[in-house]
């Protein structure tokens, strides 16, 4: 994909802090909620950075654009976990927010990531 490493896109060096600060919350969890709530929220946000690793190693773009969106179900579905962690007291405020800022910029550059590509495609 032009030449680039998958660790040159930032879409994908920001999926792997947030993965980073992910663990952190999963650290502190009580035990009891590990394996529930904490399991699914680990899923979600490992999955926005898998599928931009496994959509960046396609060969077509067509292909590769379907896993862009996948990881950008998986952002959303990260920003229901952290909101029921907070509600729930099991995350600190300091924590949330630092998640909450960086799901929202990712978001932000990723959907511009899935224009770029989508543009590359109607050039073809």
């Amino acid at each position: 994909m032009d030449g680039r490493k998958l660790g040159d896109l930032e879409i994908y060096k920001i999926a792997v802090e947030l993965a980073g600060l992910a663990w952190q919350v999963f650290d502190i969890l009580p035990y009891q909620y590990k394996f529930h709530i904490g399991a699914q929220f680990l899923d979600a946000i490992d999955s926005v950075g898998a599928n931009i690793a496994e959509g960046f190693g396609r060969y077509h773009y067509k292909d590769s654009l379907k896993f862009y969106y996948y990881s950008r179900g998986s952002l959303h579905e990260s920003k229901h976990w952290i909101y029921l962690l907070k509600t729930r007291n099991l995350v600190t405020p300091v924590l949330y927010e630092m998640i909450l800022k960086s799901l929202r910029s990712e978001g932000v550059k990723l959907n511009n990531f899935i224009n770029s590509i989508k543009d590359k495609i109607n050039s073809e």
